[in-house]
């Protein structure tokens, strides 16, 4: 494999060390070699005087990372025993917690498409920038999942019910959404992009960022809030399903109509992921939440059959098990946060240092 065909490129430039997701033709889907290798990189530049600053950017036209590399998870969900996935998803949670503690500006430009494990090594970042081009999402209930990556702790600190929202309809939003909601910090627009990267090389962090800022687009959120906040405020998906058929807004019922898309399941342990993820006081403490339910998904037949649908035979004709919400108990949803003994993630353990 020539350096080219690396997974994960890095190199440095003048005081800002790069790392560049380099699977463009996956969108540069993270694998459990490209975590390791950004992880290893992190190690060394924290130590390494002569870097400032660490930028992180995707290969391609298309987005920084279009999120884990789920099919290998399908695979291991349906032919394997989880292994792997749990050991992918145990070095990425890590990965998550560590970028939102590393002790240098860490500038994750959110060009393009940004989902899933993309949202995870990007927006726990301490300089977070969206550009026109950015659509910015965890869409994993319409795969049979739930939002992972810190995705519940970032989602269930959004203003009002706005991260409720995104987590159950997995909707994709621009750079003034992503912005409102606490995804990102700047909008610079995509032509600036390289001279935001040459002046990181030269400058420190805040002036080189803040000769590119300019005011964002506005988004569609803030004017969405009414029905989004009196909907999503329900204490199950049923009750909100309820609210949002009765309003009077198209959106609300356009909302209505993408969660019965959904996997049931997924919705019901998502929901209470997002509202345990409030009540718990540090990202270490969701990741562990999120590392347990991420492992009993790989049990349950919607993630293999939501991948299935979605992506391998793309025939966007999934069949939940359960197939409806009235079916999943709150039994049901409580085993996805059961304990795993020996095999917990047990960051929360850890210092806030990592030690």
């Amino acid at each position: 494999m020539s350096a080219e065909d690396e997974p994960v490129l890095l190199h440095t430039d003048g005081r800002a060390a790069h790392i560049v997701l380099n699977r463009p033709r996956a969108l540069n889907a993270l694998n459990h070699a490209m975590v390791r290798r950004v992880d290893e990189a992190l190690t060394v530049w924290e130590d390494d005087p002569a870097v400032e600053t660490v930028v992180v950017t995707g290969a391609g036209e298309r987005g920084l990372c279009a999120g884990g590399d789920i099919r290998a998870v399908h695979d291991d969900a349906r032919d394997g025993d989880g292994t792997a996935s749990a050991a992918f998803w145990r070095d990425e949670y890590r990965l998550n917690a560590r970028i939102a503690r590393y002790p240098k500006p860490y500038v994750a430009v959110m060009d393009g498409i940004v989902m899933g494990g993309g949202v995870g090594i990007s927006a726990h970042g301490s300089v977070r920038i969206v550009t026109e081009r950015s659509r910015v999402a965890m869409p994993e209930t319409g795969i049979g999942f739930v939002p992972d990556v810190g995705g519940t702790w970032l989602l269930g600190r959004a203003p009002g019910e706005l991260g409720t929202y995104l987590a159950l309809t997995g909707v994709a939003v621009g750079a003034g959404d992503a912005l409102l909601c606490g995804l990102a910090d700047h909008y610079v627009p995509s032509g600036a992009l390289p001279e935001l990267l040459a002046d990181l090389a030269v400058l420190p962090v805040r002036e080189a960022v803040d000769r590119h800022v300019q005011p964002s687009p506005e988004g569609e959120l803030a004017g969405q809030r009414e029905w989004i906040d009196a909907c999503f405020a329900a204490d199950t998906v049923e009750e909100i399903l309820r609210r949002l058929l009765a309003h009077d807004d198209p959106a609300a019922k356009e909302a209505a109509q993408t969660l019965l898309t959904r996997s049931p399941s997924a919705l019901k342990t998502t929901l209470a992921a997002v509202r345990r993820a409030r009540r718990l006081d540090t990202l270490e403490a969701v990741l562990d939440q999120e590392f347990r339910v991420s492992c009993a998904f790989l049990a349950h037949p919607d993630l293999v059959e939501g991948v299935r649908a979605q992506i391998i035979d793309k025939d966007r004709d999934p069949h939940w098990s359960p197939a409806t919400l009235d079916e999943v108990t709150d039994a049901d949803v409580e085993r996805f946060f059961a304990p795993l003994g020996e095999r917990e993630l047990g960051l929360n353990l850890r210092a806030p240092d990592g030690s």
